[in-house]
Order: C-alpha cells, then sequence, then structure tokens
C-alpha cells in the first residue's frame, strides 16, 4: 500500500529536520525506545487473545473425563489461519526466527510490512484453539518486523536497520518472558547481532522499556512463580550434569524429529492434504493427552508449584488417565514423547506458531521425570523435583536453540529461581555440550545452514554469506560458437581485453572455455585461419558456478581449482557470466567495511 503523498511530504520534511538537530547515535536510541514499546504492547495484545479464546472455548470442561470438543477445536484454529495466511497475508509467515535469520542474512534487515501485523493474528487463532505451539517465535518476528519498518520509514542505513531488526527481536523478549537480560542475550545468541557499543545501548533500551510495560500492564510478579523449598546443595552437582545430558538429548531428538516431520508436510502443496493430516495427527494427540492444548503453561506451574503426588495428579485432568496416579511418569514420558508430533503437525498443518514454549514445556517435564525417577527408585539423596523442572526448563532452551546464555536468564528471570542460579549454569552447559557433538546448528539457522546463508559470528563468513552470486557475476565477456574458425575468433579477440572466451551452442548453454594462452602460438598464422574451428581448442572449464551457490561455495571452487575466473551457469546450463577473483576481493572489501561500521 503506498502511503498518501501528504504524509510521505510531511516525513521527508521530519526526516530533513533530523537530520538536522538530532544526530544519528541519538535518533536510533529514540527509535529504539518506540520498539521496545511497541513491541511489548503487540505481546501484550497476542497474550490477551489467546488468553480469551482458550478460556471462552474451555472453562467449561469437565476435569474427571476426556472431552471430546479436544478432537474439533484444533482443526478449526488451523482451518482458520490457514485462510487468513492464503486469503489475506498471502506469504509464508511460519518459522519466525529463522526468517528474521534470513533477513539478517540476506535481506539487509529488511522484513516485509505484514509481519508487523500478520503473526499476532495467525498465532493468536492456532494458539487459542489448542495449537501446540509458542506465541514468543511470532512474537519475535513481529518486533524484528517493526524495528526494521521503523527504520526503513526513517531511511535508515542498513546497518542500523540490523540493530533494529535485533532491537525488535530483543524487545520482544523482554516484553512476553518480562525478561529483559534475557532478550539481550537471545539477540547475541540466536540472532547473531554483534555486540559492540554501537548496539549495546539501543538493544538495552529496547529490553528494558518491553520489559517496564509488561510490568506496568501485566502487574510485577514473574510469569511463572516459584518458591524455593530447597536449596542447592554440591550433593546433587553431578545430577544436575545427568539432568543436563538428558535435556540435550531430548533436544536433539525433538530437533531431528520436527525437522523430519516437516520435511513430509513439505511434500505436499494442497493446503487441505496438510490441514487434515496435521489436523487429524494434532487433535487425537490433544484428545489424548490435553497438556498439549496449547503453549502448556498451566502444566508448566502445576510442576513449578506443585508439594505432593495430590498436586501433580492435576496434570491427568480431562484425559482417559484421570484418578491413576501410579501411570503419572508413563503418562508425562508419552507427552515427551509425542509433543514433538503436536508441535509439527500444527505448523504443518497450516499453523502458526514457534518452539519456545514446547521448549520450556518439554524442559519442565523432562526434569520433573528425571527427579521423580531418582526419588522414586531411591538413585542418591533426595531431588527436588519442583527445582529439577526449573532446571529441565533452561537445559532444554539450551540445546534446542544452542543458547545456553539465554537459557540461564530467561529461566531465571521468568521464575526469580535466582538461588538457583548455579545448577541453571550447570544444566545449562552440560545439556549444550551434548547436543553438538551431534547437531552443529540449532532448530533455527539448521535450514539457513543447509543453503550457506546462515550468517555467523565468525566475520569472513558473515562477509561471504552478505554477499551472493549475482553481486559478482560479469557478463562483458565475448561469447563464440564451436563452428566459428580461428580467424573469426582472431578478430572476436581484437575486439576485446579479456582472455577468456566462453564457447556456447545456440541455446546458450556453456559447452566450454578458450584461453587465449592456449591459442596464442597459432593465432597469427593466417594459413590456419579456416583450418581450425574453436571445438578444436576449446577445454571444460575446471569448475563451474551455479547461480544458486552461495559464496562459500564459490570460494571453495576458486581455491580447489587455483583458477582467477570461472564461468557461471544457471539452474539450465545457460551461460550467464564469469566470476573473477578480482571481483570478489574488491566485493569483499566493501561489504567488510560496511559490516564493520559502527
Amino acid at each position: 500500500m503506498e502511503m498518501p503523498v501528504e504524509k510521505k511530504n510531511l516525513l521527508q520534511k521530519f526526516i530533513g529536520w533530523r537530520e538536522e538537530h538530532i544526530s544519528e547515535k541519538h535518533f536510533i536510541l529514540i527509535i529504539s525506545f518506540l520498539v521496545g514499546i511497541l513491541t511489548a504492547f503487540a505481546a501484550w495484545i497476542l497474550k490477551l487473545l489467546i488468553h480469551q479464546i482458550e478460556t471462552f472455548l474451555t472453562e467449561n470442561f469437565d476435569v474427571t473425563q476426556a472431552n471430546g470438543l479436544y478432537l474439533l477445536y484444533p482443526v478449526i484454529g488451523i482451518f482458520l489461519t490457514g485462510l487468513f495466511v492464503r486469503n489475506i497475508v498471502r506469504d509464508d509467515i511460519s518459522h519466525g526466527v529463522t526468517k528474521i535469520l534470513y533477513a539478517i542474512s540476506r535481506r539487509q534487515g529488511r522484513i516485509k510490512r505484514h509481519n508487523v501485523w500478520s503473526s499476532v493474528i495467525a498465532s493468536g487463532i492456532t494458539i487459542g484453539f489448542g495449537g501446540s505451539v509458542g506465541a514468543e517465535a511470532p512474537i519475535v518476528l513481529t518486533g524484528s518486523a517493526i524495528g526494521s519498518n521503523l527504520g526503513r520509514a526513517f531511511k535508515m542505513e542498513h546497518q542500523t536497520l540490523m540493530l533494529l531488526v535485533g532491537c525488535g527481536a530483543a524487545g520482544a523478549v523482554a516484553g512476553i518472558f518480562k525478561a529483559p537480560i534475557a532478550g539481550l542475550v537471545f539477540t547475541l545468541e540466536v540472532l547473531m547481532i554483534d555486540l559492540t557499543m554501537a548496539s549495546l545501548l539501543p538493544l538495552l533500551v529496547s529490553c528494558v522499556t518491553a520489559a517496564t510495560f509488561s510490568y506496568i500492564t501485566t502487574g510485577m510478579e514473574a510469569m511463572f512463580r516459584f518458591h524455593l523449598d530447597n536449596p542447592f546443595v554440591v550433593e546433587r552437582i553431578p545430577y544436575a550434569i545427568l539432568l543436563g545430558i538428558c535435556c540435550g538429548l531430548v533436544s536433539l531428538y525433538f530437533t531431528r524429529a520436527m525437522d523430519s516431520v516437516e520435511d513430509v508436510f513439505r511434500k505436499y502443496s494442497n493446503p487441505y492434504i496438510k490441514l487434515m493430516i496435521g489436523g487429524a495427527m494434532l487433535s487425537i494427540l490433544i484428545f489424548l493427552f490435553p497438556p498439549l492444548y496449547g503453549e502448556g503453561y498451566s502444566t508448566i506451574n502445576l510442576l513449578l508449584n506443585g508439594q505432593n503426588l495430590d498436586d501433580w495428579d492435576n496434570v491427568l485432568d480431562n484425559s482417559f488417565f484421570y484418578g491413576h496416579a501410579d501411570l503419572l511418569l508413563i503418562y508425562l514420558l508419552l507427552i515427551v514423547i509425542f509433543k514433538v508430533y503436536a508441535s509439527s503437525a500444527t505448523n504443518g498443518g497450516g499453523g502458526c506458531g514457534g518452539i519456545f514454549a514446547p521448549s520450556l514445556f518439554l524442559g519442565c517435564i523432562t526434569g520433573f521425570i528425571f527427579a521423580r525417577f531418582c526419588n522414586q527408585f531411591d538413585l542418591g539423596p533426595y531431588i527436588p523435583e519442583k527445582n529439577f523442572a526449573l532446571l529441565g526448563m533452561a537445559g532444554l532452551m539450551s540445546g534446542v536453540m544452542h543458547a545456553p546464555l539465554t537459557g540461564i536468564f530467561l529461566i531465571a528471570e521468568l521464575t526469580g529461581g535466582y538461588d538457583l542460579f548455579l545448577a541453571l549454569m550447570i544444566v545449562s552447559v552440560s545439556a549444550y555440550l551434548t547436543i553438538i557433538v551431534f547437531e552443529p546448528h540449532s532448530i533455527y539457522s539448521m535450514r539457513l545452514a543447509k543453503k550457506g546463508e546462515l550468517l555467523t559470528h565468525h566475520k569472513d563468513k558473515a562477509v561471504l554469506t552478505l554477499m551472493n552470486v549475482e553481486s559478482v557475476v560479469e557478463n562483458d565477456f565475448a561469447k563464440v560458437s564451436p563452428e566459428m574458425d580461428l580467424g573469426k575468433m582472431v578478430q572476436v579477440i581484437s575486439k576485446t581485453r579479456r582472455n577468456v572466451f566462453p564457447v556456447v551452442n545456440g541455446k546458450d548453454e556453456l559447452l566450454g572455455i578458450v584461453l587465449l594462452d592456449d591459442i596464442r602460438n597459432i593465432m597469427f598464422r593466417q594459413e590456419l585461419y579456416h583450418r581450425f574451428t574453436v571445438d578444436k581448442f576449446m577445454v571444460s572449464p575446471p569448475a563451474k558456478i551455479h547461480t544458486n551457490d552461495s559464496m562459500d561455495i564459490v570460494m571453495r571452487k576458486f581455491d580447489d581449482t587455483k583458477a582467477w575466473n570461472l564461468p557461471v551457469v544457471d539452474e539450465d546450463g545457460k551461460y550467464v557470466g564469469f566470476i573473477s577473483k578480482s571481483k570478489i576481493f574488491n566485493n569483499y572489501r566493501q561489504v567488510l567495511v560496511d559490516f564493520s561500521a559502527d
């Protein structure tokens, strides 16, 4: 939608006034303040929407028996979300954090305008109707979109846009969880925004602003109530390490299983087939295991605050397991196994949501199962179930996101469990060290890493990621045909300064190349002009670059072949141009200057 001319002129006047009266650094702080407020407001709207829908649909359920409406609600939610996305948004809005990473890596921080509101509505409908996903990733995408579009409106350069994307993400985490430190750390660890003095202050402003807004609107208490009844003691350190290893393995299972199930859904292009498969899978799982309904935060609160079996047995409410307290551990273990399928079915079937909440949910249950199992079979000193449920949340988040610092600070701020800080560190680090043995990338970044589109803290790789093949292709090389004789070849050589010539057929497909050095000894012998044709002295290029190759792959081909120029072809094998090392180096230097500028 185009901005009206009057508003556009007014904005231009404001930008001119701002450039004269407000410095760039100060204006970035002002925008980061606005980003924090707007992002926290969006988070408040989303949580309110989810709560209202869920309460309206489920408040009259009988806790003593299974409820058939669990078979219906999730399907309706995914169906409505799919209609909204296909007919109104008309764009893919799933995998919010992955989209932010892609925007930073490949789009210079530009995120589409509809992401300011579309994820809020879509995820609100999905989760309110029972989708087994979280609201946090959609609101992180919303916050980043707010930062990106505010920056674009005020004509900020792309380094600043990337910073504002980070401010939006940090503000989203800080606002929805009331966790300002976790918001900052999440942006540094997961989005991989470089920490410099120029970036630290705007990120802090957004985090503090968003958290303050949330405190004003929802109260000062932490998101999850937690009271420490049993302080952490040295004797439990080995058990904390073991819990971390368990969380790392569960994280690996969650990551691999989700990727595999989503691959299955990607094979189908018809949205109604996806709805049928995903809706059936999700509704059956929720019918059998009601804690899978929505974000699962009520189950987390139950396990963090329960004192005995009478409290914990409430997890069995609304299910066929109601009244069978002896099956509690088996019931929770089945939930750990099937949660990943419920979350994958939600998104794969057409819903919208993230894996923040599933990570916290699974971590809490994993920690509780670990402690309850140890206590039930007397495997050492008493292990407080509620403490280890809290520690498990940090462990799963650290493993799934590959972000141990985020796991530590987020759980401490979420629950007020600062007295368990050492234990949080032990479990988070153990979980992270366990999963990286098997999986080098987080669930967010593995898709981009496979395509070579992931921006990392490794400066060389980050700069190469910001480059692309199109930006370094040169197409002023003179093309020749295989039937052309040496005389005509000499005429072509006389009109160009290049020493490499692509040989193409009538369909413009690359057949080979002619190197000037290879024909230098015969090119001045006129008696040979009509005896030799190009196909006699052309050679195969040492390697071909494809237009969809990442720059990392391009550099590897140059290193392997020791060539100075390599031809570029499209997916049909048609000639596009050449890439030279000198062009890459010049482009690399320019991107490095832009990337490193504060």
